[in-house]
């Protein structure tokens, strides 16, 4: 019997020349400029990355409107994605880039506006050009992802409430756009707590779901096909407990796509953690991640696993390469291994107290993926 098929997405982003600001600007100039185009990265991914991961993986693409894919460059990069075989798995509306003052929450009306027209030829390109990209099972459609990088604020006045009030508006008005397009996209709300501004609108995961129960109550807008985009390391970045918020997602049906990525700490090996910014390591094998593992086969998600990534600093081109095959790698480590727990022995030594039983059953997962992971990179 052949393994089911696991869809891994590959982010456009990962691959750049080099952070910048405290390191260097250039350690990959290959990935630079004119050097490396979205399409190029298609068809890098292609030559590069697929012929190193398991047969029953498949690849998806995940990429930034306007800044990374946009009416100029949509015809070459859909056609990279057929030749290769890719599907678009995330596309998101990056106003980050050009909106620092609330994006569709801003109390600027005029930026406002133009926030909101991004993430409407965002839906037309993804419904447009993009189409034929999707994957053939409607229950594989990309996921529509709103990162709320630009609705933050650094003022505590009444303002805050309208800034929320805006964005219920605009998101509302967004849904019934897509809506009549077709309603296929999946859309999520990626909740993040410090990045880019000192404080943000929808820092977690209850905030998020709580902001679709307001849609579906103020503005009639459906919770089918909405929820959050689960973001490992923004929980950590604050100390929250990614585990339980999985909880809470499933218990909401409000899993539509996921980011796996570490903040570093949790492995025992690579520093970084809550207090600290955005490092997104690759996934990394754990027990948290064993455990987030397990509780998504129990609820049959069977969607995408997008990988936002960094490459390290230090990394040149191959060693970013392998970065990623790591992190894809990982995570089939951690299914494998969380599909292996006698979860009745476990939860059987939980209700006993025998926690130590308990951890020792997590414990030998923790093992038996390392030791998936070096049979899968090896061969």
């Amino acid at each position: 019997m052949s393994k089911k098929t696991s869809f891994h997405a590959v982010c456009r982003w990962t691959f750049n020349a080099g952070k910048g600001g405290f390191v260097p600007a250039d350690m990959r100039p290959a990935w630079g400029g004119q050097n490396l185009c979205t399409a190029g990265v298609v068809k890098l991914i292609k030559e590069r990355i697929a012929p190193r991961l398991p047969e029953w993986v498949q690849l998806g693409f995940e990429v930034h409107y306007d800044t990374e894919i946009n009416e100029q460059n949509v015809a070459e990069v859909s056609d990279a994605l057929s030749e290769a075989g890719i599907y678009l798995a995330m596309i998101t509306p990056g106003a980050h880039s050009h909106f620092g003052y609330g994006g569709i929450a801003s109390l600027d009306p005029n930026e406002r506006r133009k926030a909101e027209e991004l993430g409407v030829r965002a839906v037309d390109l993804a419904y447009g050009p993009l189409k034929k990209n999707w994957h053939p099972d409607p229950a594989m459609a990309p996921s529509f992802v709103l990162w709320n990088g630009s609705y933050g604020y650094d003022l505590a006045t009444v303002g805050i409430k309208q800034m929320y009030q805006n964005l219920k508006e605009s998101i509302a008005k967004l849904c019934k756009y897509e809506a009549e397009k077709g309603g296929a996209l999946y859309i999520g709300i990626e909740p993040k707590p410090n990045e880019g501004h000192p404080a943000m609108l929808l820092p977690t995961v209850a905030s998020a779901l709580l902001l679709f129960r307001r849609l579906e109550e103020e503005y009639g807008i459906s919770r089918a096909k909405k929820g959050v985009n689960k973001e490992f390391g923004h929980s950590e970045m604050i100390g929250l407990d990614h585990v339980y918020d999985t909880v809470e997602e499933l218990d909401n049906n409000a899993m539509v796509h996921m980011h796996l990525n570490s903040q570093g700490y949790n492995d025992g090996i690579t520093l970084g953690g809550p207090g600290r910014f955005d490092i997104d390591h690759g996934t990394k094998i754990n027990g948290f991640n064993i455990a987030i593992a397990g509780l998504l086969q129990e609820a049959g998600y069977h969607r995408w696993y997008g990988h936002d990534m960094q490459v390290r600093p230090y990394d040149n081109e191959e060693q970013g390469i392998d970065r990623v095959i790591r992190s894809i790698l990982s995570w089939e480590a951690c299914l494998k291994a969380a599909a292996e727990v006698d979860t009745k022995a476990l939860l059987n030594a939980l209700a006993e107290r025998a926690t130590a039983k308990a951890e020792d059953i997590m414990r030998n997962a923790v093992v038996e993926a390392h030791q998936s992971f070096n049979q899968m990179y090896k061969g």
